[in-house]
This record gives structure tokens, sequence and C-alpha cells, in this order.
């Protein structure tokens, strides 16, 4: 046990980045400053889940974590769409849940803006327009950003919420 601890003593911490840290925390802090600007310091995201295998909110839940902090730059997920500013919008557009995104956006109150999450609302996965997915989400909604990946890495998020509030 003595051997492992002087070995980890010698090597340090190995799960750091220092380049991504730095990176990270430059983009977080002009992501507060923005947040501060267009939104009074607060801006609240409803989630939607419109069809989609979770690995978009999962990404998300990691905002939460205390390594991305979102809540800490002034950006929270609410439950409901009245207390939203943003619409995040993940999944498919299935059938069942399509009239349910519907509802949600309907109830945000204006000005209201969309913000698409992952490859699947823009169809770009391996889904086709069947009976069952009424996609892609363009079609429904003016969509105002889309952060592509799947599932986009919280980084990524990150950014992508920060070239949103760029271009509003």
């Amino acid at each position: 046990m003595i051997k492992f601890w002087k070995k980890r003593f010698k090597s340090s911490i190995l799960t750091e980045n220092l380049e991504f840290d730095k990176e990270l925390e430059q983009i977080k802090k002009e992501l507060k400053d923005q947040v501060k600007k267009k939104f009074a310091g607060s801006l609240a995201i409803r989630m939607v889940d419109s069809g989609s295998c979770n690995a978009c909110e999962a990404e998300c839940n990691a905002l939460s974590n205390p390594y991305y902090d979102l809540e800490r730059l002034g950006i929270y997920f609410v439950a409901s769409p009245r207390h939203a500013d943003v619409m995040l919008l993940s999944g498919v557009m299935s059938f069942n849940m399509t009239p349910h995104a519907i509802e949600t956006y309907n109830q945000i109150p204006d000005p209201k803006w969309v913000i698409t999450i992952g490859d699947c609302p823009a169809m770009q996965a391996p889904f086709l327009k069947t009976f069952a997915i009424k996609g892609p989400a363009n079609e429904h909604f003016k969509v105002t950003h889309h952060i592509s990946g799947c599932p986009p890495e919280p980084k990524d998020i990150i950014k992508g919420l920060l070239e949103f509030l760029k271009k509003i």
C-alpha cells in the first residue's frame, strides 16, 4: 500500500486536462456575461424529449454537476413551461409526443425560442419519416439554434448555448 501512495504522489493527478479546463472557463465566463446581458442574469430552459434514446438528456444532466455547474452561470432547467424562456428539444418528434411538444411550446410566454439538441430533431439520425415519426422539428417550430451531435458533449452544449445567446 505504501508503494501505491508513493507512486501516486509522484505522478500527481492524471485526470486533469488543463487546456480543456482553461477553454471551458473562458466559455463559461462569456456565457455568464451573455446571460446577464440578455436575460438579466437568469435563463430558464424547459427540456422536452419528443422521442429520443435519452443520451442527450443524460448529457444535459451532466451540466448540473459541480464540474460544469450551469446554475452558477444563471442557467436553470425548469419543470414548468410557463417559467421558461427557451425550449430545448431532443428526439425525433414521434407521433405520440408531437402534440405534447407543441402544447409545451404554446405555454412558454413570449418571447420564446427553440433550441434543438442532438441529431434526431434535424432528422440526421438513422430514422426515416414514417407514420410514427413526424420530424424534423423545424416543420413544427421556428428553430432558433441547433446543437448537433449524437449525443453532444456537455462542452458542446455549453458552446451551443453561447452561440444561441449571440444570435438573439
